[in-house]
């Protein structure tokens, strides 16, 4: 039987011990030696949130089956561990661990950290300090797991730089297996750690920090970087699965003992986005568009549905009325699995007549919101970032959700990019105003109860490898300004009262544009500000900018460098040594496209010339 970390008293003194505790149905255990040969490669699998934000990551989920397929590799999950057990296990002196076997991460080989968001960078630091390993890659010895980080944040990984061995950059499926066959080599030659890293780092998309040196300006933007040994790239391409259809995918994925953020079976369509909005850095980074086979979807839905007992199954991507297929998805999952209660989520969809035809089938008689994002309250604002969206289109799809019985509408808009002007602003409150007003229209006694419309903003920032990437960021007392003018004007609408204002911290986002545009000299204010007591930086009640702030001041790290100054078309970027397929040289031409108010064609209309081709294939080779 397995011993826990945690003994009976501190389980017994913290909020949710199920966090901690393993054993769940579809978590992967194995024997850590074999008769037939023992396991070779030790994985934690690290989510730095809370154990409930971790569960619900389907990336993870993804990973962790991949490598548990593999008799010589054991994959296991280690997440943030909440605020009262943190200062339990310090005051404790108890390592961290993962919950398979409960051992201490620091005896695995890798810890894999996925990072999905900037403000996780502290827990980042605590994950490492749990561990019992050096925070610093340089101070590691062959006693500690080489860390190694994932996820979109490692597009420009250099504000974590000096905390991690390598990166992977890219979609996990292609070049893990080869770094893991490489340290099973390197385990036993006796070689240093500087040698398996060398070896690493010629494996395509793998980044070693370590092994390039940067150099800068007197203005403090970067000179030059380089590698400074022949092993490293000048470049690191992204890895990107091509065949989605003949890939990983979990069929057993771990059910929770508690409930998750997002607590349900997750069938991931397919990976990319054609619309080519130019804030939006997925939309870039995961070109080219790659769909999942039809069959291959159901397939994967009856094994998840029937290994979990999960009662709901979402349709995962970024705009999900994009697949081609989705139709005939739905059809099957209505046919198969309407009659036994399970409810359909579909996430990420667009208010047009194809998709209200399909969320009316899927949904109850209840009707729950519906979701629309058209980012800009004005059309020459909705021009201006590619949006692809008119006014015409965006009340006609309201009209006929409140015509089919919906009553609820949630829009979601972003404050602050490029060019926005005050009528663009007040263009939010008119929207939501005739989106009221079309409700009405609707018969009487054809209508669900009053109208409400949720309108929430968002604040803008300019994230790498997007067109806005050139941008200047507001600063927090304008991004303030733009929401008092929002709603100052919906308090001004004749349907006031249906309609319900909110928006995001203006400190948070800051803080975001910093980290998310960083380069090296950030890494020492991320440690300062850990030092500090900052932690769950996105969790509003823990969230402290005044340490923030205090933490830039003492280690010399300027803000505004990194936010509210416009950039120019000759500046090196922190992240520019990162080839992702799409081009800086068309990244540019739609950042002048955007000035001169000029729309760029969805990709399944015509090729825009993005060099996400190079890949070959996808939507660039279906036309």
């Amino acid at each position: 039987m397995r011993k826990l970390a945690l003994d009976d008293d501190i389980l017994l003194n913290i909020e949710k011990p199920a966090r901690y505790i393993g054993g769940e149905v579809n978590a992967v255990m194995k024997e850590k030696e074999l008769e037939a040969g023992e396991i070779a490669v030790r994985l934690a699998m690290c989510f730095p949130d809370v154990y409930e934000i971790g569960m619900s990551h389907l990336g993870i989920q993804i990973l962790y089956d991949m490598f548990n397929r593999r008799e010589d590799v054991w994959c296991e999950r280690v997440y943030s561990p909440w605020m009262d057990l943190d200062k339990i296990m310090r005051e404790q002196d108890l390592p961290l661990f993962t919950l398979e076997s409960q051992d201490p991460v620091r005896s695995f080989d890798f810890l894999g950290i996925t990072i999905q968001f900037e403000m996780c960078y502290t827990n980042i630091l605590q994950i490492l300090e749990l561990s019992h390993i050096p925070l610093h890659s340089s101070d590691r010895t062959l006693e500690d797991p080489f860390v190694i980080g994932g996820g979109p944040c490692t597009y420009n990984p250099e504000p974590l730089a000096e905390f991690f061995d390598l990166f992977y950059i890219g979609e996990g499926e292609t070049q893990y297996f080869a770094l893991l066959d490489l340290y099973k080599e390197w385990k036993n030659s006796g070689k240093s750690r500087q040698d398996f890293l060398k070896a690493a780092a010629q494996i395509p998309g793998i980044y070693v920090p370590s092994l390039y040196e940067v150099t800068y300006a007197e203005d403090g933007t970067i000179a030059k970087m380089k590698p400074i040994c022949p092993e490293a790239p000048e470049k690191v391409k992204k890895q990107i699965v091509m065949d989605v259809t003949n890939t990983f995918y979990p069929e057993k994925p771990v059910v929770p003992y508690m409930k998750a953020t997002q607590d349900r079976a997750v069938l991931e369509l397919f990976r990319g986005c054609t619309r080519g909005c130019r804030f939006c850095q997925a939309g870039m980074l995961y070109r080219p568009t790659r769909e999942r086979d039809l069959e291959m979807l159901k397939k994967s839905a009856y094994a998840m549905l029937k290994n979990t007992g999960y009662e709901e199954i979402s349709l995962s991507s970024l705009s999900s009325s994009d697949y081609s297929q989705l139709g005939e998805l739905v059809n099957f999952l209505i046919d198969e699995f309407g009659s036994k209660g399970i409810n359909i989520s579909l996430p990420s969809l667009r208010i047009d007549a194809f998709s209200l035809d399909v969320m009316s089938k899927v949904q109850d008689i209840r009707k729950s919101s519906l979701t629309f994002a058209p980012e800009a309250g004005s059309q020459r604002l909705r021009d201006v970032i590619n949006k692809g969206l008119t006014e015409e289109v965006i009340l006609d799809g309201a009209g006929q959700a409140f015509e089919g019985g919906w009553n609820r509408v949630k829009l979601y808009f972003m404050l602050g990019q490029p060019t926005e002007t005050e009528e663009d602003m007040k263009g939010i409150a008119w929207l939501a105003e005739k989106i009221s007003e079309r409700y009405y229209e609707v018969p009487k006694e054809q209508r669900n109860g009053k109208c409400q419309i949720v309108v929430s903003t968002s604040f803008f920032v300019p994230k790498p490898f997007t067109p806005f990437q050139w941008a200047q960021m507001c600063t927090k007392e304008e991004f303030l300004h733009r929401a008092y003018v929002v709603n100052h004007e919906i308090k001004e609408q004749k349907n006031k009262k249906s309609i319900k204002y909110n928006w995001h911290e203006a400190d948070v986002t800051v803080l975001e544009g910093i980290l998310a545009r960083g380069d090296r000299k950030v890494a020492k204010a991320i440690r300062s500000a850990y030092e500090k007591g900052c932690l769950f930086d996105s969790w509003g009640e823990y969230f402290h900018n005044d340490l923030w702030m205090e933490a830039f001041a003492q280690t010399g790290v300027d803000p505004d460098f990194y936010t509210v100054r416009e950039r120019s078309e000759e500046e090196v970027f922190p992240w520019d040594f990162i080839d992702i397929g799409v081009t800086k040289k068309f990244l540019l031409r739609e950042w002048k496209k955007a000035h001169e108010e000029k729309i760029t064609t969805n990709c399944r209309q015509g090729c825009s010339g993005c060099g996400a081709a190079t890949f070959g294939g996808g939507v660039c080779y279906e036309h």
